[in-house]
């Protein structure tokens, strides 16, 4: 080849090498065409190119602003950084990239905007019902401000809506929407909801602010109450308790007036607690209820009053001691340093304790209590040139132990029973009141009002008789004792007893079941089976009635076997159900008898024998009762029943018509059995003695038949050539 030609050639190669290659460079920009990019956040532009291992990358904007930006390029990729975004970002970008000789560009629209927070909601003032106020919602540093909507909500109901359709400069501005409202108390606890958007998407941007309405109204209808009273005596303590109403709930401030006509404030606490007042305490004291929107005051006048000294008695007019414990009656004064005591009875019997008394308090003291100290005691005290007496009631009451409850006997259904309910040693009993109870419900109470004739402690019982049921069972059967004391103590003293009802059902409806039956074949096996209604459920006993008519025990199991019965255990059976409520019998006859195998056929003297003879035939059955002997002659015309005689047929005279087949069939109770025997008779072997007398007559006697007569004769000498008769050939060859 010219070498003028592989020149050629060679060049012609890489000019198609360079093609190929700028053919299959591709450049790719994310995200493609445009990014929206909020005002301060750092957002990247990728420049990526492939099928080119070495490109070279630039950067720049469309109208030649400088890029405000940080270019970083690793291999076939390149990235634009604007960190932070600013107004001066908001450019088309435009990315170059050369591989070789062949170069692409890309270009991409940046986007700015601002909306950086959540909208705010200002209001004048508080919210007082029925007072206006001016709401405003603001959205702070938004851009662009053209594109931006603003509602305000309440309660799902919109007040108000607003949109900015003013020329926009590049900054950020606050807008705002404002109106004016009067909260109503509908409005306590409801949302205010401002809302902003900007659209500069497809999808706007959203943001909102929820502010719950706080309403509020001022302090009125305050109100003091004082207690114990508004008049006082010097050492006594006073409580004042103020309230107002307002939204939100006033703050109490508590102050009292001087002279000077200004106010020394005390408390802020709804309760203002004087103690061990004096007579300066006197005056007027304000109450002031305050909130955000007003305050509202009342006022009330205390008077305290010179107090003399008191006497207490504890614990109290009246106290209860129970027999043998100990009480202890205390005289107390209050207001005089130096008290003396003294204590007596009413009637000026003896005080049956021992006195002591330490500074401003006397005690006496009854150990143990008895019945001699049933009476009004006296305090006395005297203080300078005062005194005082205090009076206390000891009654004496004895009521040491719970009621007992006891029943005439055991609970069974149906049956009357009577219940005791008693209280032992009690006094007074014309105090006492005994009410037994089933559960809630009162069966019977009582009262103790008969008079008293000595001061000794008594038992004292309630009875009544009720029919226990089943449904009583797991109620709970009460005794409660209360012993009234007058003006002892509000609430009479109590004690109780209770006992659950368990009540039981007589046995009844028992019942034998006999499998296989209670008529037996001697060596067989039976079960006997017991079952009794009852509660609780009854215990089955099995017994055998004796000939003396007493009862042997056998089992306490529900089924009675004997697995191979005998005679001797024929016999009457009995089934008791026991429980405590009662006994409940039912008996049943079992007979056992001899198996059938036992039954025999006889023929006497033999089963062959010679006409004119006796012959017996027997149908026995040995140690079996109430067998029931049917004895049969088989013929072809039908079964002949024989009149036997316990089981036996005689035949005086045998006949040649009498042989044949006999069958004994016994029935008893467990079943029937059939035995029979074969009866040959024989003809005479002498003809005189074949015929008899009443045979030779019938012979004269039809003489004239000369057809009858050759017969006689031809069966005579038939049965002389074959020295027996059979009734059964005779009747075939009658045939």
């Amino acid at each position: 080849m010219p070498e003028k030609m592989v020149t050629i050639f060679g060049a012609s190669t890489v000019l198609w090498t360079l093609f190929a290659a700028s053919q299959a460079f591709k450049l790719q920009i994310s995200p493609e065409y445009r990014m929206i990019a909020q005002i301060g956040d750092s957002v990247s532009l990728t420049c990526t190119t492939t099928d080119c291992e070495s490109p070279s990358f630039s950067w720049r904007t469309q109208i030649d602003s400088p890029l405000n930006a940080k270019v970083r390029t690793e291999g076939t990729k390149s990235i634009l950084t604007m960190d932070p975004v600013s107004f001066e970002n908001e450019h088309s970008y435009l990315c170059t990239a050369t591989c070789g000789s062949a170069k692409l560009e890309r270009g991409i629209q940046v986007e700015i905007y601002s909306f950086p927070k959540d909208p705010e909601i200002q209001l004048s003032g508080p919210l007082e019902v029925g007072k206006p106020v001016m709401v405003k919602c603001l959205a702070p540093d938004v851009y662009p401000a053209d594109r931006l909507e603003m509602e305000l909500v309440k309660d799902d109901h919109v007040l108000k809506t607003q949109e900015f359709l003013e020329e926009i400069k590049k900054s950020v501005v606050t807008k705002s929407l404002e109106m004016s409202f009067t909260p109503t108390t509908e409005d306590i606890g409801k949302a205010l909801v401002c809302q902003a958007r900007l659209y500069i998407e497809s999808v706007p941007k959203e943001r909102e602010m929820v502010k719950e309405l706080q309403v509020y109204t001022s302090p009125k209808n305050t109100v003091i109450s004082v207690h114990p009273s508004k008049r006082l005596q010097e050492g006594d303590a006073v409580t004042m308790t103020c309230s107002s109403e307002g939204l939100p709930a006033p703050e109490i401030l508590w102050s009292k007036k001087l002279d000077n006509g200004n106010e020394q404030l005390l408390s802020g606490n709804a309760t203002l607690t004087l103690i061990a007042m004096r007579m300066e305490d006197s005056g007027i004291y304000v109450c002031e209820g305050v909130n955000l929107v007003g305050r509202h005051k009342t006022e009330v006048e205390l008077i305290v009053q010179e107090k003399p000294f008191t006497v207490d008695i504890f614990p109290g007019s009246h106290v209860a001691a129970q027999v043998g414990d100990s009480v202890v009656l205390t005289c107390a004064v209050v207001d005089c340093d130096s008290p003396s005591f003294s204590w007596r009875t009413q009637i000026d019997s003896p005080l049956s304790g021992e006195v002591r008394s330490e500074g401003t308090i006397s005690t006496l003291t009854l150990s143990p209590v008895s019945f001699e100290n049933e009476h009004s005691y006296l305090c006395t005290v005297t203080c300078v040139r005062r005194k005082l007496e205090k009076e206390i009631r000891v009654e004496v009451y004895s009521f040491p132990e719970d009621p007992e409850i006891e029943m005439s006997g055991p609970l069974v259904h149906g049956r009357p029973v009577t219940v005791t309910c008693s209280v032992p040693n009690v006094y007074p009993f014309d105090h006492l009141e005994i009410e037994l109870l089933k559960g809630q419900t009162t069966l019977m109470n009582k009262y103790f009002l008969e008079e008293m004739s000595i001061k000794s402690p008594e038992t004292k019982s309630l009875e009544m008789t009720f029919i226990p049921t089943t449904e009583d069972t797991g109620e709970v059967l009460v005794c409660l004792a209360k012993l009234h004391s007058g003006q002892m103590e509000s609430e009479p003293k109590q004690r109780r007893s209770t006992q659950t009802l368990f009540v039981s059902v007589a046995p009844q409806e028992t019942t034998i079941w006999v499998s296989p039956s209670p008529i037996l074949e001697e060596g067989s096996p039976v079960n006997l089976t017991c079952s009794s209604d009852g509660f609780p459920a009854p215990q089955i006993l099995w017994s055998r009635q004796l000939n003396n008519g007493e009862l042997q025990p056998l089992s306490e199991d529900t089924v009675l076997t004997i697995m191979s019965t005998k005679l001797e255990d024929s016999g009457i059976y009995v089934c008791e159900g026991i429980n405590q409520a009662g006994i409940s019998k039912k008996s049943v006859e079992l007979t056992v008898q001899v198996s059938s195998k036992d039954i025999q056929l006889t023929a006497f003297p033999s089963e062959s024998v010679k006409e004119g003879d006796t012959v017996i035939i027997s149908c026995t059955c040995k140690n079996v009762s109430e067998t029931w002997i049917i004895l049969k002659k088989k013929a072809k015309t039908g079964d002949m029943v024989l009149k036997s005689v316990d089981g036996a047929y005689t035949i005086l005279k045998a006949q040649l018509q009498d042989a044949g087949v006999y069958e004994c069939e016994s029935k008893t109770g467990v079943g029937s059995q059939l035995r029979s025997l074969t009866l040959d008779v024989k003809g005479r072997e002498n003809n005189r003695d074949y015929f008899s007398p009443e045979l030779l007559a019938l012979y004269c006697a039809s003489s004239l038949i000369i057809p009858a007569i050759g017969m006689i004769i031809y069966f005579a000498r038939k049965a002389n050539m074959k020295g027996s008769y059979s009734l059964v050939e005779a009747q075939k060859s009658k045939v």
